[in-house]
């Protein structure tokens, strides 16, 4: 074998590592994305149940942010 083929056999090997290196790190990011939507839907979800459970509409709990008994998406338009 020469140097040549050689040469281009480990390119193309490096290749093949460096994608599937690119391709398990998308797959990781993927799968953090969709754990952040998921904890958001459950944070949100808990946030309406406690608040239903209360009776509240809209008081704001020690962060600032404003607890809601129902979801702006569900809401009809005038």
């Amino acid at each position: 074998m020469s140097f040549e083929t050689i040469s281009l056999a480990l390119n193309w090997l490096e290749l093949g590592a460096l994608f599937a290196i690119l391709s398990r790190l998308a797959r990781t990011f993927d799968l953090i994305a969709s754990t952040q939507r998921e904890l958001r839907r459950a944070i949100h979800h808990l946030g309406e149940r406690r608040a239903a459970d209360f009776g509240i509409t809209d008081v704001p709990d020690s962060s600032g942010i404003a607890l809601v008994a129902h979801s702006p998406r569900l809401r009809a338009e005038p």
